[in-house]
């Protein structure tokens, strides 16, 4: 006996799904793609919350700033196809670097403050890129984030297709990051070694002012 319909007709349809399985470590998804495809596309969500009836749902997925086309990206934005073509109601929310606490249950990634105060809190001298600019977002700010969709969604029910770019207010390079997490524990600066990430292909990118003379043929 199928007992799929039966557990299906159990579940009332939600109102709002929020979506954070993600597979993120980079070394993870090179080394498995096909795991990180299936985990990181949520197909199977996706098509059972279409089974269901009456299924006027909002998804919000949590992706990331790596989608755009970069030396060591692995997403692509075309992962996110899947959503737009089969949700008729989505915001998915392509996040910088997410930072906080650790969470109630441990993850086993290590969290980027943390890595940082990690290592240096052992006096360890660690490269950092000067030249990687990212715009960390406080954990709590994604999360007002989703409730404000989440809320607008359930008072006006307009269909909504969004595709937001979530970062938080600061543009900070690696080593910047580094240098924040070092003042406030009070950890000697010079364990911060400044490092170009370009340095680690053995190529120089020329400033974007040279670029433009290039461009223009000046």
């Amino acid at each position: 006996m199928d007992l799929k319909p039966f557990l299906i007709s159990l579940v009332r349809s939600p109102d709002v799904v929020v979506n954070c399985a993600a597979l993120s470590v980079h070394r993870a998804c090179e080394m498995d793609p096909a795991a990180a495809m299936s985990v990181n596309v949520p197909s199977s969500l996706v098509n059972w919350l279409s089974s269901l009836e009456e299924s006027n749902y909002l998804l919000i997925h949590l992706s990331t700033d790596q989608v755009y086309e970069g030396v060591k990206s692995f997403y692509k934005e075309d992962d996110e196809v899947f959503i737009t073509e089969k949700c008729s109601n989505f915001a998915i929310l392509r996040s910088s670097i997410i930072f906080g606490p650790q969470t109630i249950s441990p993850v086993s990634k290590s969290l980027p403050i943390q890595w940082v105060d990690g290592v240096l809190s052992k006096g360890n001298t660690t490269e950092f890129f000067h030249d990687e600019f990212r715009c960390p977002v406080y954990v709590k700010d994604v999360i007002a984030i989703i409730l404000a969709l989440s809320k607008t969604w359930i008072s006006e029910a307009k269909q909504r297709n969004l595709l937001l770019n979530v970062g938080g207010l600061d543009r900070v390079s690696r080593v910047q990051m580094a240098e924040t997490v070092a003042d406030i524990r009070g950890y000697n600066l010079s364990l911060i070694k400044s490092v170009s990430a370009s340095s680690t292909l053995g190529i120089s990118p020329i400033s974007f002012r040279d670029g433009v003379r290039l461009t223009l043929e000046l």
